[in-house]
Formats: C-alpha cells, structure tokens, sequence
C-alpha cells in the first residue's frame, strides 16, 4: 500500500489547475495553496512541517506522534479512572447511579465539547505546542484536585475542569498529526494517536484499584487530611501530568499556510468571541447583531430546551443532567448560527455537508456504546458478579487496552486500504464498529460467568474500536487544512454530547429505574438502528461532497 494514492477516483479527472489545488488543500501531503476562500495573512515563523513536499513522514514526525499518544494516555486515564473507583465513591458520597453516570457523563462532555469549540478555532490559528501545554497542566491539576473533592458537588466541578482542560488536546493534536503525516497514512497515524484512549482507559483501572487498594490498608482510617483510596487515585494520576506538560511545550510547531477568515482579528482575541457565542447571555447578544429575526430563533430554541429540560428532570428527577444538557445543545446552536456569520465557509464544510453531520452522529452512538461500556463494566462486575476489584481491574484494564490497541490501528489501517478502492470505503468501517459489538454485548451481559463476560467485553471493545481512525479521518478530509481544528471540534460534540453526556448516564439511570444494572447495559444495543442510518446517508454522499470542497468553501463566501 506504501505507493498508493487514496485519493477518490472521483478526483482523477482533475489534475490539473483547480483540481490539482483542490487535492492538495485538502489531503495536506504538500504545503497547500491559499484558495479564494481563504484571506492571506503573514507567513508563519515555524519550521517546514515534515510531511511537506514528500510521500512519507520523517522519523521526528513519528516522535511526535509517539509524544501524543503519551498524552492521550494521560488524557484517558484521567478521564476514566473514576470507573473502577465508582463502588467506592458512591459509597462514600452516599450517590446514585445516575449520579455516578452523571460524573461519568455530563460533568465532564458538556464542558469538554463546548470549549472544544473556541479551542478547536483556536488550535487553526495559534501555537498548537503551547496550546496542548496549557491545557495538559490545567487537566492535570483539576484531576488532582479531584482527589481533595468531599461531596459531589466538589467533585463535580473538578470533573467539569478537567473537561475543560482535555479539551485542548484533540483539536491540536488531530491538527499536528495532519500536517506531520501526508494523507495517505493519515487514518493510520490519527488510529495510533486514539490507540491513547484504549491504553489510557485500561491502564486507568489497574492504576485506580492499586492505589486506592494499598492508600486504603496502609491507612484504614483515612490518611493525611483524612484522604481515602479514591481520594489518593486522583492525586497520584493528576500530578504527573504537569511534568509531562513540560515535554509536550519541547516540540517543534509546523509550519502552515498562515490563512484567515474575513473578520479574524488576534487569535486570542477571537478565542474569546468565540467563547462568548456559546455563553449567555452573550449568545443573545450575537443573535440580536444578526437581527431581530436571529435574536427570535435563538430565543424560541433556549426555550424549548428548557421546556425540555424541564419535562426530562420531571420524569427523572436529574437536574444537574438535564440542566448541562440542555446548557449544551442551546450553546451549540448558538455557536453555529454565529459561525454561519463570521466565517461562512467553514459553516458550508462543517454544518453544511451531510456526510460531515452524519458522520458524526453515526460514531456519536458507536461512542455511546463504547463509553457506556468502558464506565459501567467494572461496577457491573464488582456488583453483579461479584468479581474482586483487584481481578476485574486486571483484566478489564488489559482487556481495554489491547482491545482497544489493535481494534483502532486494525481499524485505522482497514479504513486507508479500502478508501483507496471507494471513496466511502471508510464509512464501511464505522458501520462495522457499530453492528459488531451487539451479539457480545448480549452475550457478556447475561452470562453469570467470568470468563465469558471477560471474552465478550474485550470482542465488543474490539469492534467498537475500529470505528474511530476512520471516522476522524473522514471528517478531516471534508475540510480545509485551516478548518482541521474546527471539524475535531465539531467531530467531538458527537462524541461527547451525544456519546459520552448521554451513554454513561443513560445506562445509570435506566439502572435506577429497573433496579437492574444489567437493563441499563443491554439498552445500548438500541441504538444502533439509528447510527446506521446515519451511516447510510453519509455513505451515498461523502464523494460528491470531498469532490467539491474548494467551490462550496468558496461559494460560501
């Protein structure tokens, strides 16, 4: 596969003059050209990025790939280290099940997609070096602080930092891996960087029951500060982040085509313009400058997502669930409305394409499942089976992580050779990762024995696992290199307002109502009718929309 082009055939008929620029914007495997959707602005002081000018990456490009996936090991085991310590918590902080999936959920997807956002547009436009740094040090400290947290309002805040400090790390990272790997090997490097997640998730539970076991024996009664073994979990994961942050600000920035949007002042300075679209009552604020017709738009949809909100806490009794959410889906729309007015072509390639959207919401569920499942099957074994901490941490962490290791690399791998046969060839794959995970589900979740319940789980993690290079490489191909940042974004409000808000914290509360864990497990299977759906759309119309990315860009404008 090493001299294949994975271009579509789509594109064959344009090698030259527009065609051949439109090709080389959008796979990145040359510096790319300014296009006539894009402003000049002046040249970046950077280095030549690797990828540059050549077919294959440099052995510095494959550092920084491996530096990356040591932070997206970090990044997940901050993340999910609450899973194997939850039994312990909600005993400890007297807590539901919707509670824990709130914590697992919400708390964290709400805050981490909707400073995805601005992060995201500012990942195109500033340092992505120093951006990563700052946001590796402030998740870090967050996770930590998690640690000193002694009721569940404390925790929760904690855990809604650390969202906003993880944040940073995809959009840059997406971004850096697609200008150091030339397109060709793109969903192999984007599989290896997410290959993090699955190390990163597995590694979080053999850390977590470790350190809380051993915290807890050395000191029965609470240790310094009255600290307990979940308690010094957090502290133990947190801190070492903020010396591998130093590491990350050691790399080398790309270098890129220093573009802008019409209208784009400072990077920082749009930064906060951007934040303030998705925050009322700013929200309302951009709204009434498009006009009175805008402002009323904006005010009908924050109602119904209140009235929404409303009946869901009526019927559930969640409000701190129900109120993010609602939060949530009002900023993003808010945020998009705006973008449609300051950069319109980014809106066109993102929001306005198809394949993009279902894309998206088509991982989105594989997501929900996979969260779910990451969250819940520790204390579903450690409740329902009966399985020791110890045990089930173990093997559910080298489940995890192998699984999830070779499903994304097999997965991301898979993806390239057959989108070099068919455009939508990746598509094929995703809907892969969501139709294979069902009949293990099934199985692993009705079985009263161990070793079938671990063999299930690590199949339905591998399946699942495949789905995601492909995905994110397929969003990365529908934009331009100066949008990179803002399709991550956009990519991971499904992940995360549909994936991980929703999955972790739909499984506890259905738990709570039935009074059955395994329930709330096995209604995971019902989403993926609807994510193949998705799929489907995205299939038939992804080659039509990477065939005309520079005209839409530029017919936006």
């Amino acid at each position: 596969m090493a001299g294949l082009s994975i271009a579509p055939a789509t594109h064959s008929k344009r090698k030259t003059g527009r065609g051949r620029k439109l090709t080389e914007e959008n796979d990145g495997a040359r510096a790319p050209a300014t296009g006539e959707a894009e402003t000049a602005a002046a040249p970046a002081k950077a280095p030549v990025t690797p990828a540059q000018g050549c077919e294959r990456a440099t052995g510095y490009s494959w550092y920084v790939l491996f530096t990356l996936v040591v932070v997206y090991i970090l990044n997940f085991i901050d993340r999910q280290i609450l899973s194997i310590l939850a039994v312990d918590i909600k005993r400890d902080l007297d807590l539901t099940d919707a509670q824990l999936g709130f914590l697992g959920g919400a708390a964290f997807a709400v805050f981490y997609a909707l400073f995805g956002i601005p992060l995201g547009r500012l990942a195109d436009r500033w340092h992505r070096v120093r951006l990563l740094s700052i946001g590796l040090a402030l998740w870090s400290a967050m996770t930590a602080l998690s640690g000193l947290a002694k009721n569940y309002l404390a925790l929760s805040l904690a855990r809604m930092g650390v969202g906003v400090g993880e944040a940073t790390a995809s959009p840059t990272a997406y971004s850096l891996i697609s200008d150091y790997f030339p397109a060709r090997t793109r969903a192999t490097a984007l599989a290896i960087y997410s290959s993090g997640l699955y190390i990163g998730g597995g590694v979080s539970l053999l850390i977590g029951a470790k350190i809380s076991k051993v915290w807890d024996a050395a000191y029965p009664g609470g240790g310094l500060g009255g600290l307990v073994g979940w308690q010094a979990a957090f502290l133990a994961v947190g801190l070492p982040g903020l010396l591998v942050a130093l590491w990350v600000a050691t790399l080398r920035e790309p270098a890129r085509p220093a573009t802008a949007a019409p209208g784009e002042k400072h990077p920082l300075v749009d930064f906060f313009t951007d934040l303030s679209m998705l925050m009322p009552p700013f929200t309302l604020l951009h709204a009434a400058r498009r006009g009175a017709g805008a402002l009323a738009v904006n005010l009908a949809v924050g109602g119904a997502m209140i009235a929404l909100a409303m009946v869901m806490i009526g019927i559930t009794g969640n409000v701190p669930q129900w109120s993010a959410m609602a939060f949530g889906y009002y900023a993003v729309f808010s945020w998009a409305a705006t973008l449609r007015r300051r950069d319109p072509a980014t809106f066109r390639l993102i929001w306005g394409t198809p394949a993009f959207v279902c894309t998206a919401l088509g991982y989105g569920l594989v997501a929900l499942g996979a969260y779910a499942l990451a969250f819940w099957a520790a204390p579903y074994a450690e409740v329902v089976l009966r399985l020791p901490k110890e045990e089930l941490a173990f093997i559910l962490g080298a489940n995890g992580a192998v699984s999830g290791f070779l499903g994304v690399i097999l997965g991301g791998r898979m993806s390239d050779m057959l989108r070099a046969r068919n455009p939508s060839g990746r598509i094929l794959v995703i809907m892969f990762g969501i139709l294979a995970p069902i009949v293990p589900i099934w199985i692993g979740f009705t079985t009263a024995d161990s070793f079938i319940f671990y063999l299930m789980n690590f199949l339905a993690s591998l399946f699942a696992a495949t789905a995601l290079g492909a995905a994110a490489a397929t969003t990365q191909d529908l934009v331009l290199p100066r949008m990179r940042g803002t399709a991550t974004a956009a990519f991971f409000l499904a992940t995360t307002l549909v994936g991980l808000a929703i999955g972790p914290y739909m499984v506890g509360q259905i738990s709570d109502l039935t009074g059955n864990m395994q329930t709330g497990l096995l209604s995971l299977i019902a989403v993926a009718p609807i994510s193949l759906v998705l799929l489907i759309v995205a299939y038939r119309s992804l080659p039509g929309a990477e065939a005309t990315i520079e005209e839409r860009a530029r017919s936006a404008t």
